[in-house]
């Protein structure tokens, strides 16, 4: 059989690659069936509008940029079991596909994830720990894999390059009556783009009678593409917010006052269906005109200043959590999420506000998936609410059998013992009352250790909006736009760690200047890409940005008991959007690609006469 294959001549024929959406548009085979919404008669409404505006809106795709780079490191174990350490966002997808691709049952994978460098999404898909699992299984021997910086730039999933069109209808009164669009996403070599994400969120932020969004999954000679921090969402806003701000701009209407007078609140039904619970549209447009950056006048030459919102669902879905209390009175918190953004420390806040101890007396930690039970992946902005109700949930646990205990120890009913603030007391003995610690030491003596645990699959998650204004100045000769000052608002429900919302969303904003600005991939004639390093690939530093302030508005999600909302991925949704709209206010002329580069910039204005 050998000998036979080494006789085999193959003969390759090379394919001119399809790397522009465009172009793959234009060739109908590339484009999968649409993914059609729609609610009232957009198309009459359009028509029979006072006001009408049409766009056609393109984006490049952008990395994650993640500083860590993927990894997976095996470990052959005692009966042909074994332990995979790595960079992941979905530990139990990792077990899940190892034991798929070796045979092997799901017990027999261990897969632990301490730490990462990063994620953003792009830690979502599997890469290199079957291939790893495989290689170790056959040696017997660690076998260690990590992708260098130009393989996962060239080889892993960036987000969507996008080609989309927008419609909407207005009145005079400033009523948008009708919106449409046509997005068309690139999927990369296989089918599978976030398409569908992005026709249910680009007019999420609005209440409108009339709307239709359809999708296109568009298949390019590219890396298959991954989700990205609100996966469709940024590059849907960045299309719908641009016609909503050229709507205003005609009807000679304040930006913010024009979407206050058209936002979707409690009861508002969105294109795809759900009708609004409680939610923080309003009060984040009106904590943006009440800023100190919207209210302070923009003065000098070549400034300007853009507005736009942003929405991401949330979402829920499964997880675990389990919680021993230590003698000393401490607690030790097991939980299943990978921590990418400070979740470790609003998880632990949560089961310490259940129990009346103090948060530095939680000592959370991630377990491996031999040690906790399912959890769904780190993204979705469902951590702090998913895993914190998990934790809710052990914590009402250990409390209640911290009352059994007392009333064991008391020869009292449960039912005659209450816990409150951290103290277990008597309802009609003062005398009898003990602390958590006080408790705490006495269990080993009076049944054994207390241990909490819980599995939740929750609803309620409660959506995610932002708003955000960007300021910014444009060098006349050059084309080159700094931004000078920048604002964030976004509704985070309950800000259980402000610093670390306050770090989402800046983060989120940062990202998404760099997209507007920065950011894009180079390609030659035969695919493959030019500028695959740190070096090459421009991403803003602190030197290129101001100060980040945010507006923490917190209207409280009922679907959780402290009132939480996911706030890791609205934040990336408005700023592409915000410095589009400024930079029209700067030069006059309205970008509607990015990334919004000094050559676009001096050739918008050398078709329209200036210099």
């Amino acid at each position: 059989a050998f000998a036979a294959a080494r006789e085999v001549a193959v003969a390759y024929e090379k394919l001119t690659p399809v790397l522009d959406i465009q172009d793959a548009l234009d060739k109908k085979q590339y484009t999968y069936p649409a993914q059609e919404i729609s609610r009232g008669d957009c198309a009459g409404a359009i028509a029979g509008a006072t006001h009408r505006l049409a766009g056609e809106i393109s984006c490049g795709g952008q990395d994650h940029f993640y500083l860590e780079c993927h990894i997976a490191l095996v470990v052959p174990t005692e009966d042909n079991d074994m332990m995979v350490y790595s960079s992941t966002q979905h530990p139990t997808e990792i077990q899940h596909k190892v034991a798929d691709a070796l045979g092997l049952p799901m017990s027999a994978v261990k897969v632990e994830c301490r730490r990462m460098g990063g994620g953003f999404g792009g830690k979502i898909p599997v890469y290199l720990e079957p291939v790893a699992a495989l290689l170790s299984k056959k040696t017997g021997k660690t076998v260690k894999m990590t992708m260098t910086r130009a393989e996962t730039f060239e080889s892993t999933g960036p987000t969507s390059g996008t080609f989309m069109k927008v419609k909407m209808g207005a009145t005079n009164d400033g009523k948008i009556t009708a919106a449409q669009c046509n997005l068309s996403f690139e999927a990369g070599g296989f089918p599978g783009s976030m398409v569908g994400a992005g026709t249910q969120c680009i007019f999420a932020p609005y209440d409108i009678e009339n709307m239709q969004a359809d999708g296109y999954d568009v298949l390019v000679n590219k890396p298959k593409v991954a989700p990205y921090r609100a996966p469709a969402a940024p590059n849907a806003a960045f299309a719908g917010e641009q016609v909503v701000d050229e709507l205003a701009q005609k009807l000679n209407i304040d930006p913010l006052e024009f979407r206050l007078m058209n936002a979707a609140k409690e009861g508002t039904r969105r294109v795809d269906g759900p009708i609004y619970p409680v939610i923080g549209n309003v009060e984040c447009l009106e904590a943006a005109k009440d800023s100190a950056q919207y209210k302070t006048e923009l003065k000098g030459p070549c400034r300007g200043r853009g507005v736009a919102t942003g929405f991401w669902f949330n979402i829920g879905f499964q997880s675990s959590c389990s919680i021993s209390v230590n003698a000393d009175g401490t607690i030790s918190l097991v939980e299943g999420s990978t921590d990418i953004g400070g979740t470790r420390a609003s998880i632990a806040m949560q089961a310490a506000e259940v129990l009346g101890i103090p948060a530095e007396d939680v000592h959370p930690s991630v377990a491996d998936t031999d040690s906790i039970g399912y959890t769904f992946i780190t993204g979705g902005s469902r951590t702090s609410f998913a895993t914190g109700l998990a934790a809710i949930s052990a914590a009402e646990d250990v409390k209640q059998q911290m009352i059994s205990r007392a009333a064991k120890i008391w020869d009292a009913s449960e039912d005659d013992i209450e816990f409150v603030a951290g103290m277990i007391s008597h309802k009609s003995d003062e005398a009898l009352k003990l602390s958590f610690k006080d408790l705490a030491r006495q269990t080993a003596s009076t049944g054994g250790s207390i241990s909490g645990r819980s599995s939740v699959d929750p609803t309620g998650e409660g959506n995610g909006h932002a708003v955000h204004i960007a300021d910014v100045v444009v060098d006349q000769e050059t084309g080159k736009t700094d931004v000078t000052r920048f604002t964030a608002i976004q509704d985070a429900g309950k800000a259980v760690h402000p610093s670390y919302v306050e770090g989402q969303m800046q983060g989120g904003a940062v990202q998404g200047i760099g997209w507007a600005l920065n950011e894009e991939y180079f390609f030659d004639d035969t695919g493959k890409m030019l500028n695959s390093s740190f070096l090459d690939y421009r991403m803003p530093t602190a030197l290129d940005l101001p100060m980040i302030d945010t507006v923490i508005v917190e209207v409280a999600n009922p679907g959780h008991p402290y009132g939480v909302r996911g706030v890791g991925e609205a934040s990336i949704c408005p700023p592409m959007a915000a410095v589009a709209n400024a930079v029209t206010g700067a030069t006059g002329h309205r970008i509607l690609s990015l990334p919004i580069t000094p050559g676009k910039i001096l050739e918008a204005g050398w078709e329209n006469g200036k210099s």
